[in-house]
């Protein structure tokens, strides 16, 4: 039946559905991991690198899976690449035409509802496709201070605590609505992205080469007193190691504790 109504981005079905939009949404779910968590003293972006060839000229080549957007503000994408890279250059060109005419960074949601609404012209008009990318922003603005957020190629949006895109998004929104807490510290955020990459990345052990992790926090200004600043970091092979190493380490006293247990307790026969 979908045969019908699937060649042309503008045909409903009769079920009153979009396929084109749906396959962009097929596309997306086999793309490389996104994941984001909201903190209270910070927001952290975790993405899983797909192309980690040894032959990759890492000076001219990047392969980053995160985008600066302007200093307050970083995302990161899931779905094809060079769709990304045009709707990425183009939230740079609608923040820097905001400044340049307001004198003051633009905010978070309005910068997110000005691409959604790009997306979502791609949806309904002939000649055109929907762009297959999912994107996750996380920023800072002096009106609801740190934000994320999630849009889709439909061209809808919205605000999230913690969530995922990409590949087994559906798992690890599920331990998410398990292990997230209100009062969560950028630090225990940080352990918990481990945690759950470790269980739904398709791989037996964990890599910092397949890992790229950013956080933004807010300090304030040496050169203006009162004044704060946003930092976007993106952690250093070093640091990722190390957050996969105490994982581990937890993950193998956890393990002991759980046969001390079961060898404690008396066998029925």
């Amino acid at each position: 039946m979908a045969r019908r109504y699937d060649t042309r981005t503008t045909i409903f079905s009769p079920e009153g559905r979009l396929y084109q939009v749906e396959y962009a949404m097929e596309a997306i779910g086999h793309a490389g991991t996104c994941l984001g968590i909201l903190a209270e003293d910070g927001i952290i972006l975790a993405a899983e690198k797909k192309n980690t060839n040894v032959l990759l000229d890492d000076e001219n080549f990047f392969s980053d899976k995160i985008y600066k957007l302007y200093d307050d503000m970083v995302c990161s994408v899931a779905g094809i690449t060079s769709d990304a890279n045009v709707l990425t250059n183009e939230l740079r060109l609608i923040a820097q035409r905001y400044f340049l005419q307001y004198g003051e960074p633009m905010p978070c949601e309005q910068l997110v509802a000005w691409l959604c609404d790009i997306k979502q012209a791609y949806t309904q008009y002939g000649g055109k496709r929907p762009f297959g990318v999912s994107i996750l922003y996380m920023g800072w603005d002096k009106h609801y201070g740190f934000q994320l957020y999630q849009s889709d190629p439909s061209g809808n949006y919205g605000g999230w605590k913690a969530t995922c895109i990409g590949n087994n998004s559906n798992a690890a929104i599920s331990m998410l609505k398990q292990e997230y807490k209100e009062s969560l510290k950028l630090d225990e955020a940080k352990a918990l992205v481990i945690k759950i990459l470790s269980k739904t990345l398709d791989t037996t052990k964990l890599s910092p080469e397949k890992l790229e992790i950013a956080t933004l926090t807010r300090k304030e200004d040496a050169l203006i007193p009162g004044v704060g600043k946003t930092v976007v970091t993106v952690l250093e092979q070093s640091e990722v190691i190390k957050l996969i190493e105490a994982h581990e380490k937890l993950e193998k006293e956890e393990e002991a504790r759980k046969k001390k247990e079961a060898e404690a307790k008396p066998s029925t026969s």
